[in-house]
């Protein structure tokens, strides 16, 4: 059977290299907060939701959209996060019909602990450039993060 190979890419553009040294930083740092949330019983979405809401209160709504959920997974995992003191739901000043989420003061310092948790867990791996590459690397990645629109 003679099947169309389609063509590969061509080795080493800037493109492919830059992938090939992302993936493995992404995975370092995916078992990093993966290991973090095991050890205080989180789950990874759940662990991404925090972050989210430690610096807004945004509508369930566009908390979903922001995770990439469905309303009702959002709804389950809030109400299992709520259960545990985590989060609170309370209307939206602006419309009524809207539910808002946000952190309690549980939440917020649990938080502010895996921040830290996180910050010690990547040291190794971010303390290997010196402060000028960190601010670059920093700039480079913020404005990746942007772009993508997550």
């Amino acid at each position: 059977m003679n099947q169309k190979r389609m063509a590969a890419p061509p080795p080493d553009t800037p493109h492919e290299c830059l992938v090939d040294a992302l993936v493995p930083v992404a995975f370092a740092t995916m078992a990093v907060l993966n290991k973090i949330g095991a050890e205080n019983e989180l789950s990874l979405t759940l662990i991404r939701t925090l972050g989210i809401l430690r610096d807004r209160r945004p509508r369930m709504t566009e908390l979903a959209e922001h995770l990439g959920l469905e309303k009702q997974t959002l709804s389950g995992l809030v109400a299992r996060a709520e259960k545990r003191g985590l989060v609170a739901r309370a209307p939206n000043a602006q419309d009524g019909r809207a539910t808002d989420v946000s952190l309690t003061e549980e939440g917020a310092a649990l938080v502010e602990r895996l921040h830290a948790q996180t910050q010690q867990a990547l040291a190794p791996l971010t303390g290997q450039l010196g402060a000028s590459d960190q601010r670059v690397l920093q700039d480079l990645l913020k404005r990746m993060h942007r772009r993508h629109g997550t």
